[in-house]
């Protein structure tokens, strides 16, 4: 299993914790052995469910459990997943959000099913190369997010999950035909000037997308005989394009711009880069506790190097910092665009 770092720290390499081993014996036997808890090895039961997937389960779950019980075992959890003690965390909706964290994982320690995940397909026209990043969430700590590009789109894709938003769903996305200009360094503290810059943005969007669909309406209300438009429309409809494509090509490297977050943008980081290349109009998705009333909230994306990117969650007043995850995985790779979509596609299914 890989661990990110401990919160807050996103630029620390991730950490490594064996689950489970298999021993291989003469005669294609072999005996599986469970790794979890602090009490060694022990016998464990593999079973290949389907193609790209397979279930482990414990067979001794005593092995898991310690000697002071859930709250002894609750504090060693901390200590290894967030590296502090309960006496550290004075905000008591971070020590609930926290103790819930707890009670999900914890329930499924002897039984787990495992599917494959790939790593999203890249392209030279993407804004950085895609692949997986460790964020903070604020209280949640740190979460693990596969940014991947989908034409003027970009999706991060929640790999792990919290009490508000479980894996598999669509933590952010990314309108990439929507640059925002921010406003000069000292304009940029205040946050009521960005908030009106995005949201200036979002009634464009909502204008944009009302037009599309009048549109719509009436090109499949025209009589078959009539072309829907003429050859010099399509003509001129080309050359919109590609100049809109060549826009997009030359913000993708503009000259680096100074950045600091308004005030009152809550950050758990506040070790974040003080320029950018570049930044969209985005929405992130919150949620109450158990993923009750989601909704997609107006935000920035802000694109700091090719390694490293932020989110401002407008609603929430909260920023969250991403950094790549420089693991090498091996046959991670998708076969194709389509087995990588489908594969997003069921994530999400389980997830809710």
């Amino acid at each position: 299993m890989y661990l990110p770092p401990h919160d807050p720290h996103v630029d620390d390499p991730m950490r490594f914790k064996p689950l489970f081993r298999i021993h291989l014996m003469e005669r294609k036997c072999a005996t599986v052995e469970c790794m979890y808890g602090h009490k060694g090895p022990h016998n464990g039961h593999i079973q290949i469910v389907k193609k790209d997937e397979f279930s482990t389960k414990c067979n001794q779950t005593d092995h898991h459990r310690m000697s002071g019980g859930r709250q002894e075992e609750f504090r060693t959890w901390l200590r290894e997943e967030w590296g502090r003690t309960l006496e550290d965390i004075f905000h008591e909706h971070m020590q609930e959000l926290i103790l819930m964290k707890f009670i999900y994982t914890s329930q499924y320690d002897n039984c787990l099913t495992y599917r494959r995940i790939y790593l999203p397909p890249s392209s030279p026209d993407d804004l950085i190369q895609p692949g997986l990043f460790k964020g903070t969430y604020g209280s949640h700590g740190l979460e693990i997010v596969m940014l991947s590009f989908h034409g003027k789109k970009a999706k991060g894709t929640k790999i792990t999950g919290d009490p508000n938003i479980p894996a598999g769903q669509q933590t952010v996305e990314i309108d990439l035909a929507h640059p925002l200009q921010l406003p000069d360094i000292e304009n940029l503290r205040d946050f009521s000037e960005l908030s009106r810059i995005v949201l200036e943005v979002q009634e464009q969007i909502r204008r944009e997308e009302q037009e599309q669909r009048q549109e719509e309406g009436e090109h499949s209300q025209q009589p078959a005989s009539q072309p829907a438009s003429p050859l010099a429309g399509e003509g001129a409809e080309g050359e919109e394009t590609a100049a809109g494509a060549e826009g997009t090509t030359q913000d993708k490297a503009p000259a680096s711009q100074p950045f600091v977050l308004p005030m009152g943008v809550i950050s758990r980081n506040e070790d974040y880069p003080r320029t950018c290349r570049i930044c969209f109009y985005g929405t992130g998705l919150i949620a109450g506790h158990g993923f009750t009333s989601p909704e997609r909230t107006p935000g920035v994306f802000v694109l700091f190097d090719d390694d490293r990117f932020g989110f401002i969650w407008l609603e929430l007043k909260s920023f969250s910092l991403y950094s790549r995850i420089k693991v090498s995985f091996q046959n991670a790779q998708a076969p194709s665009r389509e087995a990588f979509d489908e594969m997003l596609k069921n994530i999400q299914s389980l997830a809710t």
